[in-house]
């Protein structure tokens, strides 16, 4: 019986998040039986870079497997942090490059909406607000389509203030850290029927979206992965600073 090995990382936080997945052929008998997945999750701030091809040995090692084994590497394209998006991109295309295999990029608000629902199967709408720093929000509407068994996404990756975010009419979950870090700010939060604050980028849940975004084909050539940024730029010019230091300035003297 041939099998689907697939690679999976994210380094968008501060966390060094690798899984690798091996999931039996699709047949009537083995359709039931959930993949086997092995992880790596470690807070390691700056350096995931230094950690992340570590731990991928370190799973295939205690997988039993070769990496030649390895049929597709997915990877959390974003958005998050600008420098952990540069390096999961890398590492994914390099390994994919060397073994001649598909990349699977996988929005990480996406992994956050299989994160809540891995945690909670009765869940089918997903709200995602990850903290953007800059006093802005990443987030993203998700609903869970039984058939073919896939998420679609309501509003795509967005970037907003806290009280700009569009919560759905029916009972949703809401997923991710934004609500801890803006509290009432985050107005969403309190018509959510769930509040999953543990519900963030981690390779598991990557790797179950990646498998069956590949085997929906959804995959890219190495050369052509790319971050998802979403948000265009990290910080204002100088120019930009100084002319709303004047703004607020006129508008403090114009009171």
């Amino acid at each position: 019986m041939t099998s689907t090995v697939l690679l999976a990382l994210d380094t968008s936080t501060e966390y060094c998040s690798v899984a690798l997945l091996r999931s039996e052929a699709r047949s009537a008998i083995s359709e039931s039986v959930s993949p086997r997945i092995w992880t790596r999750h470690e807070l390691t701030g700056a350096v995931s870079s230094t950690r992340v091809l570590p731990a991928v040995r370190e799973l295939f090692d205690e997988a039993g497997l070769a990496l030649d084994a390895c049929d597709a590497v997915a990877f959390g394209a974003g958005p998050g942090s600008f420098t952990g998006l540069r390096t999961a991109t890398g590492v994914a295309q390099g390994l994919a490059f060397g073994l001649g295999v598909p990349v699977v990029p996988i929005s990480t608000l996406l992994i956050c909406a299989e994160s809540a629902r891995q945690r909670d199967p009765s869940i089918t709408r997903v709200l995602v607000a990850l903290d953007a720093r800059m006093d802005e929000v990443y987030w993203a509407d998700y609903a869970w389509d039984a058939e073919p068994g896939e998420w679609r996404a309501l509003t795509p990756p967005s970037l907003g203030a806290p009280d700009t975010l569009v919560a759905p009419e029916q009972p949703f979950a809401l997923a991710g850290n934004a609500a801890g870090a803006f509290g009432a700010r985050l107005a969403a939060a309190e018509r959510a029927a769930v509040v999953d604050h543990d519900a963030l980028p981690h390779a598991g849940p990557l790797a179950l979206a990646a498998l069956r975004a590949y085997r929906a084909g959804r995959t890219v050539a190495a050369e052509h992965a790319a971050p998802e940024y979403v948000r265009d730029k990290v910080a204002q010019t100088t120019a930009e600073r100084l002319a709303e230091r004047a703004a607020r300035s006129g508008g403090q003297e114009a009171r």
